[in-house]
């Protein structure tokens, strides 16, 4: 999952930039970067960390212009390094600068296609360059001297076409405009904006709703699935609508990975967390568990937490409190990092749970190995029993569309029964959503027409995704293995835990 922005308007806009990125940090924090186009040439400045670490004065500076994309990545697959950092540029035929939000899941046929057909060889393995290859290669059979939004459009309709997966994509054309676009099932989230000047408006794309609040823009609409929107250089706005197909929004956008302040599709995602916290107290209640307090996992288990509470009549408190220095552990690379940063990161108040009985409130169980974590935090900390109540169902089955979760042998609900799980985790009770509840809530998004539920029932709705599956584990594992044996090289091993 990453977070990607693009502005277009009569001023410069880097300033505007650095302060949506800085927005959308929650989204990646292994690499940001930012390419702005002048009416000449592109300039461009990425590297690994934090928006604020990578862009310094004289890194800004530098980054002129009225058009602009950013970027702020977590890595999914592959390695972490700066060569996989977006934007990414090309100069032929047109000056391309691009961003995206997704994952490509048929990689080497596109590759291939690209390869053979246009005699393009990607430099990476990142997917952002299949893209824009792809949409390059369809730009560069048209009358390059008189290029009409028509051609752009044709061009991003075969890209969609041929490129299978969850994408999010924004793109300078140079001495053109700017243009955004989806897949066609509009899996992952992007959002446009307006904002006048006296000069004229600046339009931004984005993937949450939030950036806008900080900059003063107001919402103008989502890019739907399938959609594509191109704002030329007069800031007349266009738009390529796709047939009617089925819609399959990520709904985990909603459970965990946007910012509750953020809209999704109509809806405010602070508020549908409060519901799902008010559905999941029947299991709570029907269990017959009765918790002294209701407390979350900051910061996404907050708004479940505070519904569950409300709904069942018990206190709801603050209780661990959190470093918000440290980053999100499920954007963590490795297991090691993940359980580091919990350990860093939360600190029970034992004044409020000592002797209770707490009900404690996470989005999601994922590993396994964070919640264990929480329980064993809260334990040492005097409660007397701990509760563990996930809003979203068990996930079974991994997500291959940007969210890091590829390997079904890192899903614990995928091979474990909810009993063995509360032993795992060591908790007295473990309560998931009911599967039943969440398709209800968000069988019809406002707008949008339907959800991908894919990493709860494993039923992808990009079809067979099998052969994509094998490639990403075997990858993996490889990448794995190779970072062991490095390790192993540079030091003698720690013990594991069993």
């Amino acid at each position: 999952m990453c977070g990607i922005v693009g502005f277009h308007g009569p001023e410069r806009v880097v300033g505007d930039m650095i302060i949506g990125l800085t927005a959308l940090q929650h989204r990646g924090q292994d690499a940001a970067g930012i390419a702005t186009f002048d009416g000449e040439a592109f300039h461009l400045h990425k590297g690994q960390g934090l928006v604020n670490d990578v862009f310094k004065p004289k890194h800004t500076k530098k980054l002129t212009g009225n058009t602009g994309i950013g970027h702020v990545r977590y890595t999914t697959q592959g390695a972490n390094d700066s060569d996989l950092a977006q934007p990414f540029t090309t100069s032929y035929p047109f000056g391309l600068a691009m961003v995206h939000n997704g994952n490509v899941i048929n990689f080497r046929d596109v590759a291939k296609l690209l390869h053979e057909k246009y005699h393009v060889l990607p430099k990476t393995t990142n997917d952002l360059e299949l893209i824009m290859y792809t949409f390059a290669s369809e730009l560069r059979v048209k009358d390059l001297d008189r290029l009409s939004v028509v051609d752009i459009f044709d061009a991003v309709e075969t890209t969609q076409e041929l490129v299978k997966g969850a994408y999010a994509t924004v793109t300078i054309i140079a001495g053109h405009g700017l243009l955004a676009f989806t897949d066609p099932l509009g899996i992952r989230p992007l959002v446009m904006g307006r904002r006048d000047t006296p000069d004229g408006p600046v339009y931004a794309f984005a993937s949450e709703s939030t950036c806008f609040d900080y900059l003063d823009f107001e919402f103008v609409e989502n890019v739907g699935p399938g959609q594509a929107v191109f704002i030329d250089n007069d800031f007349k706005v266009h738009y390529k609508n796709q047939n009617e197909l089925p819609k399959a929004f990520c709904v985990f956008e909603q459970i965990y990975f946007a910012r509750e302040d953020s809209t999704i599709h109509g809806r405010l995602v602070a508020r549908e967390r409060v519901r799902l916290g008010k559905i999941i107290a029947r299991k709570v209640v029907d269990a017959g568990l009765k918790p002294d307090m209701v407390i979350d996992v900051p910061s996404s288990g907050y708004f479940s937490a505070s519904g569950l509470a409300e709904a069942i009549g018990v206190p709801y408190r603050r209780a661990l409190v959190k470093n918000n220095h440290m980053g999100r552990s499920f954007i963590v690379p490795t297991q090691a990092g993940r359980e580091d940063v919990v350990k860093k990161k939360l600190n029970p108040i034992r004044a409020f749970v000592e002797g209770k009985k707490v009900a404690v409130v996470d989005d999601s169980i994922v590993r396994g190995t964070t919640s264990r974590r929480i329980v064993r935090l809260l334990r040492e900390a005097g409660a007397s029993e701990v509760y563990f109540i996930s809003s979203a169902p068990p996930l079974v089955s991994p997500c291959i569309y940007g969210i890091d979760m590829a390997m079904s042998t890192e899903l614990i609900a995928a091979n474990y029964t909810e009993e063995e799980i509360c032993r795992y985790i060591e908790a007295d009770k473990v309560i998931y959503q009911d599967l039943s509840d969440l398709q209800d809530l968000f069988a019809e998004e406002r707008g949008h027409g339907g959800s991908c539920f894919a990493c709860f029932t494993g039923k992808y709705p990009t079809g067979d995704v099998t052969h994509y599956l094998r490639h990403v584990q075997e990858e993996r594992l490889s990448h794995r293995s190779e970072k062991k044996s490095e390790s192993v090289s540079a030091k003698a091993p720690a013990p594991t835990e069993h």
